[in-house]
């Protein structure tokens, strides 16, 4: 993602069928590596990214953030670096994000921003320029293949003549490996990422072919191309089909209907064994796409919660690699509140067995996040069903950790399988997105236990 939201309008024609399959020879692994379409550890076990962008180039000073990451349960961090665009991350830098990947238990995807756009941004280098920048960093980069994937350069073209993608980015892996390079590499996609003219789709094979180590993944970037299921599932489809791998490197979230299927794209990568790296932690031109309240882990936004602790999210599908050892973290079932300001709430429900609070978490132009606490009466409970009626037109969309269904202006929330049996004074919650227009009181609500 450049440091500014691309959007583009272009609408995704559906991906033909193919019947040819890929596939590679075995070879001797250097750390991590490609088996067919997966991601190899050097120990033969298999690893599926599920990681977050952090936008270090620019926030140097934010070295707390890997330690955050991690904490969210993630197994992976993209890195963003600059040769020189930018203020350039030079070798002793480089040193110390590898450093801090590797005590925090992550796999380091390093990637040059330099690139982005080439073609169509007259700022943006060319991908033989980020070889050299990798060159240059040879010496901290050597040795680290277990822990360390090298993303060449960041969408690496723009929408001005992106057919010159293919020649570019097979001199580059070639000249990456001329030079020494033992490391799995990662290329993305023209068009700003997003390949909505197919030029990688239709051209993946020769650039698989250009390594001579048979070692490097595509990397798709979807944003607002990508904002229906079909298309989304027929790009991976087309993908799956020719045996290619392919990572989804950078991805935001469905705050309108122009943006990219976020629940789709996580649904379909866990059930493909497809990784994804969300698009990022903090410091966006557009807040809209961080994760984080100003890097503030305990104030997750929207999006943070969604790809942290919504379904098919970080928390729920993410396993540490077992270079690392085994990790021992368990994920909470419920996602935690994180307002960035105190909340408006209800008073806890009167019903049945159960009681449930309502209190709205987040709230921006025409879109609203909130929390509903479920709490057991005196004797423990089996089965719990929440309802409201909206008073101003409030409508729901997407819920997490429990059923929620509307009729009209009334809304009804059950439990799910994990989360219906609660001890007596035992809690649980459950969150959802939601629109509003002219004004968003909380309702009243009523909690009925079975």
């Amino acid at each position: 993602m450049s440091r500014r939201l691309i959007s583009i309008g272009a609408a995704v024609l559906a991906v033909l069928a193919s019947t040819l399959f890929f596939t590679r020879p075995a070879l001797a692994a250097t750390g991590l590596h490609i088996s067919g379409t997966s991601i190899v550890e050097s120990n033969g076990n298999k690893f599926v990214m599920r990681g977050i962008n952090h936008e270090h180039t620019w926030f140097a000073g934010q070295t707390g953030s890997f330690a955050d990451i991690k904490a969210t349960g993630a197994n992976t961090v993209r890195v963003v670096l600059s040769g020189g665009r930018w203020t350039a991350n030079t070798a002793t830098d480089v040193a110390n994000v590898i450093a801090l990947c590797k005590q925090n238990k992550l796999i380091c995807v390093l990637e040059d921003h330099d690139t982005t756009g080439y073609g169509e941004d007259s700022a943006a280098y060319t991908l033989d320029q980020a070889v050299n920048y990798w060159i240059g960093l040879k010496s901290v980069l050597a040795g680290q293949e277990d822990y360390v994937i090298i993303n060449i350069g960041n969408e690496p073209i723009g929408n001005t003549n992106p057919g010159q993608w293919t020649a570019a980015t097979v001199a580059a892996i070639q000249k990456m490996r001329s030079n020494g390079f033992q490391h799995m590499l990662m290329v993305d996609a023209p068009n700003w990422g997003q390949d909505w003219q197919f030029t990688m789709r239709d051209n993946a094979q020769t650039v698989l072919d250009a390594d001579s180590q048979h070692n490097t993944m595509l990397s798709i970037h979807m944003y607002a191309v990508f904002n229906t299921a079909a298309s989304i599932t027929s790009y991976l489809d087309t993908f799956a089909g020719k045996g290619w791998p392919l990572v989804i490197g950078e991805f935001g979230w469905q705050y309108d209907s122009t943006q990219v299927d976020d629940q789709t794209l996580m649904s379909e990568a866990v059930k493909r064994g497809i990784g994804y790296i969300g698009w990022s932690w903090a410091g966006n031109n557009d807040p809209i796409l961080d994760m984080t309240d100003n890097f503030d882990a305990t104030k997750l936004t929207t999006w943070g919660q969604r790809i942290v602790n919504g379904p098919n999210g970080i928390r729920a599908t993410s396993k540490q690699a077992t270079i690392f050892g085994t990790s021992t973290t368990t994920p909470p079932t419920t996602p935690p509140t994180t307002p960035p300001t105190t909340p408006p709430t209800t008073p806890p429900s009167s019903g049945g067995g159960c009681t449930a609070a309502y209190s709205i978490t987040g709230s921006w132009g025409g879109g609203f996040q909130a929390d509903v606490k479920v709490t057991a009466g005196p004797s423990a409970i089996k089965g719990w069903t929440v309802t409201w009626t909206y008073a101003n037109g409030q409508t729901v969309s997407q819920a997490w950790n429990a059923t929620v269904t509307s009729s009209g202006s009334s809304v009804t929330g059950r439990n799910v399988s994990y989360n219906g049996a609660l001890a007596a004074g035992g809690t649980t919650s459950f969150g959802f997105l939601g629109s509003w227009n002219g004004s968003n009181p909380v309702p009243d609500l009523t909690c009925t236990a079975s």
